[in-house]
């Protein structure tokens, strides 16, 4: 029984050996295999050119500014006031670092595809700020982590979040 398997184990091996040679014979003579390579021949005889893919067009993805300082504008098209104006870093490890306007913050801060933006739990100073400016701060802190998409609209870096839109000048 052994011997009858191997027997036909040994035929199925040189059978399929055989069909390998002829279709390699065929292909060297130019007949009708088609395969890989610069061109391939179509039935009357010429040489035709698979049409190439060509993806479609998407805008050109942008960059963050890693490693750019960012002094708050506005949120919600409200004007930041004073001197002491919320600003903050996203450095090359894609560690946040600023300041709020009382207190300083750190995170961490993911720049994602398509523009997107991931920012983790901020972690904070807790300075006595009078009201006010407490409120101010707050609402920046909140628009900052929840964060969600960003863009680079003229020289300003735009975050967009379901709490509000923080439009940001590059710092000098």
């Amino acid at each position: 029984m052994r011997a009858v398997l191997i027997a036909t184990l040994a035929c199925t091996v040189m059978a399929a050996g055989a069909v390998v040679t002829a279709t390699g014979a065929q292909a060297q003579m130019g007949g009708p295999v088609t395969g890989y390579g610069k061109g391939y021949r179509r039935p009357g005889g010429e040489d035709k050119k698979d049409p190439q893919y060509v993806p479609g067009s998407r805008g050109a993805e942008k960059n963050f500014p890693l490693d750019s300082t960012w002094t708050a504008v506005s949120l919600n098209g409200k004007p930041f006031g004073g001197g002491d104006r919320p600003s903050f870093i996203i450095d090359k490890q894609y560690r946040a670092r600023g300041y709020g306007g009382c207190n300083t913050f750190a995170a961490t801060a993911f720049p994602l595809k398509e523009q997107h933006i991931a920012v983790g739990p901020l972690a904070l100073t807790k300075r006595p700020c009078d009201k006010a400016l407490a409120a101010s701060e707050q609402a920046f802190f909140v628009a900052l982590r929840t964060a969600g998409a960003w863009d680079l609209v003229g020289p300003q870096l735009v975050l967009k979040s379901p709490n509000g839109e923080l439009r940001f000048d590059r710092a000098l």
